[in-house]
């Protein structure tokens, strides 16, 4: 697996989702409203595919779908068609209502790569002692070892969609290249639900999305 630390990554500081991060793990990125997005934000604003991301090279370009509500960088407005090269430090505004900024590696980002990308979420977890609380309430007794590292992968991604086989090489490093039934996962991701579900059945954490994977919704408290 490739290190997190050479990846760039978006720090949200407006919006429902400030307080979290996104390391882009792929070489293309679609961040908008739809649930299908790679990067979802909530904001009704926001395009259903409001804004790409993607490498061309070893440089990364941004460009606006032909959004509703508009995009900009560094304060300037970005028209559909026109991708524009994105720099460290850079300012992306998505329809005015979420704020980001573009980060070229997670190796220089403020905050370090075992800081809590959903900090301010309502879901929180200690790696150190793999506790994991929510709304300041401990999941008691502990997670399974799988169940955890499920857990893990969802909330590092920060709302991403992870594959089915990011959750195989995340949960059974061992079984890579041998193969884990569907069933096998479906079952795992049902029961970490459960488990959330016992200290707040009114959120649904983790959200399937067909045919592509699962992400982890972790609500700013």
């Amino acid at each position: 697996m490739a290190d997190p630390a050479d990846k760039p990554v978006l720090i949200i500081h407006e919006g429902e989702k400030a307080g979290q991060r996104f390391i882009i793990q792929e070489p293309e990125l679609i961040i908008g409203r739809g649930g299908e997005c790679g990067l979802v934000l909530p904001e009704r604003q926001v395009s259903r595919e409001h804004i790409r991301i993607y490498r061309a090279g070893e440089q990364y370009y941004l460009e606006d779908l032909d959004s509703k509500n508009g995009t900009w960088v560094n304060g300037r407005q970005i028209t559909g068609g026109d991708p524009v090269l994105l720099h460290d430090g850079d300012e992306i505004n998505v329809a005015l209502a979420a704020k980001m900024t573009f980060v070229g590696s997670e190796a220089t980002a403020p905050l370090m790569i075992h800081e809590l990308p959903g900090s301010l979420g309502r879901l929180q977890i200690n790696r150190e002692s793999r506790r994991v609380f929510i709304a300041g309430k401990e999941v008691d007794p502990p997670l399974s070892l799988p169940q955890y590292r499920l857990l893990e992968l969802l909330y590092d991604a920060g709302g991403a969609v992870c594959t089915r086989d990011g959750v195989v090489e995340a949960v059974w490093p061992e079984a890579v290249g041998e193969g884990v039934s569907e069933q096998a996962i479906d079952a795992l991701v049902r029961r970490l639900r459960d488990r959330l579900a016992e200290v707040d059945p009114e959120t649904q954490y983790i959200v399937t999305v067909r045919g592509h994977g699962f992400r982890l919704d972790n609500p700013y408290e």
